[in-house]
């Protein structure tokens, strides 16, 4: 009896006529590297730190999430405490996150995963719940204090970022041809914070964010706001945003950019 070492999580949309190909060919990459494993696939009610503290019982040592920044965070989200190491392979749009990681997305990210070079990640904490990637309080009245120390506030609404893994992208506004990209560091949390102005009839225009690194943040609002972290959507009055005592274990590559 073999114990399969590797196990992989295909997020759902990977079965889309449009992947099955390349799917296939990195089955068989993965294969000639001696790295193939089991595969289970996501749906949009899998609890995936159950199927994950499963496998571990059986002998998994690495876990591969396949998909893409919104498989990463509903994964790792939920089982940033789990005893493993973490691969990614990035497959189609939307991976932003595969960049810092060094990791190439499509065929090449097999070669990475099969040279398992391992750093350790920060892990947001936000009211009891994880993050790795991003969290986001939409545009509201807030108060924001960090490290228990400054408080900023807005004179109307402001939205915060919260920038783990992912880097920021903003644009000052339509015209603005490059968009500025802010990389996490390690070691702290980056907050993003945009005061919105009231611009004649037409709403609010942004400001340019202020950035705070941080350690320990307190956002509040006198109503509830919604806060996205990880792609998972839900209403605070307060949220109390920090570093997570456990790091996640993940393969990366050279490229990295941290």
């Amino acid at each position: 009896f073999l114990v399969n070492m590797y196990v992989y999580i295909y997020d759902n949309f990977l079965r889309q006529k449009n992947f099955l190909s390349l799917i296939h060919i990195m089955e068989v990459i993965l294969t000639d590297y001696g790295i193939a494993g089991k595969i289970l696939r996501l749906q949009n009610y899998t609890d995936s730190k159950t199927i994950i503290e499963d496998e571990i019982k059986r002998g998994a040592k690495t876990i591969v999430i396949v998909g893409n920044d919104a498989t990463f965070g509903q994964v790792l989200s939920r089982s940033a405490t789990s005893d493993c190491t973490f691969g990614f392979l990035p497959v189609g749009p939307n991976n932003t996150i595969a960049e810092v990681l060094g990791i190439p997305v499509g065929v090449e990210a097999c070669t990475v995963l099969s040279r398992r070079r391992k750093e350790f990640l920060d892990v947001g904490w936000m009211n009891n719940r994880y993050f790795v990637s991003q969290l986001k309080v939409m545009p509201a009245k807030l108060e924001v204090v960090y490290d228990e120390r400054f408080k900023v506030t807005a004179t109307d609404k402001m939205e915060v970022i919260v920038c783990n893994l992912q880097p920021f992208f903003w644009k000052k506004d339509k015209r603005d041809k490059e968009a500025h990209i802010v990389h996490p560091q390690d070691g702290k949390l980056e907050a993003f914070i945009r005061p919105l102005t009231k611009s004649g009839w037409w709403g609010y225009k942004y400001e340019d964010p202020s950035i705070f690194p941080f350690e320990e943040m307190t956002i509040a609002g006198k109503e509830a706001f919604a806060v996205e972290a990880d792609g998972k959507l839900s209403k605070e009055v307060k949220v109390k945003i920090k570093l997570a005592h456990s790091k996640v274990e993940m393969i990366v590559g050279r490229d990295r950019k941290f």
